[in-house]
């Protein structure tokens, strides 16, 4: 049974013509390898340095010794009744000194043409949303080759021609990895790399103001949605623990400045939790906020987590709440849950068996 690659093994579908040519460079290899090998990733689909023909013997053994293709074991797959597919991703990590493994979920969305890959940017989620079942621990950061197999191994399921959308709304704050998640955007977006439109991926945030600020920098314009979920500061702070960090007021600043320097609009996501967050009073005060910058709101209903104190609200009670929305103005859709038979909706994805396993057990990667 095989160990985890050594830290020194870079994740291919993490790597740019530019980090890769710079490498075998420094190995005295040609500039050009970079380029090779990348066609062959992402033009082929190639993953294993000794399927590069045109690579020569000597340059295939470096690139295998140095970078790995795909890390993860896929631990379990299920598909929902409405076809969404959730995978269960096993990543070795040996950072730390130990032979660990950790885990993330990942899931595919079909809906009218489009191909969702709605991905996690860390193990686990250190924000602890009350009501969010990936906020029952945080074990790490996912790096930019990892978040990338994530997109790599969706648009590879059976009878899946291609990934269309992305949203970084699975486990995990995204700006919290900010770095990575930049990085990766860039090499799904790259006509060299995944291809996929910018206008096309979309970035969740719980909201915190200094790193929108630095995400509005961010030279692609891709989407932002603002997890709200709460009219006031109050209610807020009962749901989100990072609510004592930020006031909405300084958040919904931040948003400003994004749309300021991205031009693009606000989404502002909106779980509703029946009893909680759902009354009528409730509507007319997020109307207030969403007319006081651009943005368009998401309405969700609360996918049930077995052990949370919650509710489902009624679909009277979600349609009364956007109509509300609506006759003041405010662009409000109702957002569907999808894959709630598989706990892989809004909230429900965890990272089941989530304490670290050891790699003498169970194995360890598939590329």
């Amino acid at each position: 049974m095989s160990s985890s690659p050594p830290p020194s093994r870079r994740p291919l579908l993490g790597e740019t013509p530019d980090s890769l040519a710079e490498a075998a460079i420094a190995a005295g290899h040609p500039r050009r390898l970079g380029g090779q090998v990348l066609r062959w990733v992402w033009g082929r689909g190639v993953l294993d340095p000794a399927a590069m023909t045109d690579l020569s013997i000597a340059q295939r053994a470096w690139l295998a010794e140095h970078h790995v293709g795909l890390e993860a074991t896929e631990v379990a797959r299920q598909v929902a009744s409405d076809g969404t597919t959730k995978l269960l991703l096993e990543f070795p990590d040996s950072s730390d000194g130990a032979a660990v493994a950790r885990r993330c979920e990942s899931v595919m969305i079909p809906a009218d043409g489009r191909r969702t890959a709605c991905i996690s940017s860390q193990f686990g989620c250190p924000v602890g949303c009350r009501f969010c079942a990936s906020g029952t621990g945080f074990e790490g950061q996912l790096v930019a080759g990892r978040i990338v197999e994530q997109v790599h191994r969706l648009a590879r399921l059976d009878g899946i021609d291609r990934i269309s959308h992305v949203v970084f709304m699975g486990m995990g704050e995204p700006l919290a990895n900010l770095a990575e998640v930049t990085a990766a955007i860039r090499i799904l977006n790259a006509p060299w790399g995944a291809g996929i439109s910018a206008r096309r991926i979309t970035v969740s945030t719980v909201g915190v103001p200094a790193a929108i600020r630095r995400f509005a920098r961010f030279e692609l314009p891709v989407n932002l949605a603002l997890s709200l979920h709460a009219p006031n500061d109050e209610l807020r702070r009962r749901i989100i623990p990072w609510a004592e960090f930020a006031r909405i007021e300084e958040i919904l600043d931040a948003c400003r400045e994004w749309f300021e320097k991205s031009g693009r609009e606000i989404t502002l996501e909106y779980l509703l939790l029946g009893g909680f967050n759902d009354r009528p009073e409730h509507a007319r005060e997020l109307a207030l906020l969403a007319s006081s910058l651009r943005s368009n709101v998401n309405l969700i209903r609360w996918n049930e987590v077995k052990g949370m104190p919650f509710d489902r609200p009624s679909t009277p009670a979600v349609r009364e709440f956007q109509q509300i929305l609506r006759d003041r103005g405010v662009n409000a859709h109702i957002r569907a849950s999808r894959g709630r038979d598989i706990a892989a909706a809004c909230g429900q994805l965890r990272h089941e068996k989530s304490s670290p396993v050891n790699l003498s057990v169970h194995g360890s990667t598939a590329g």
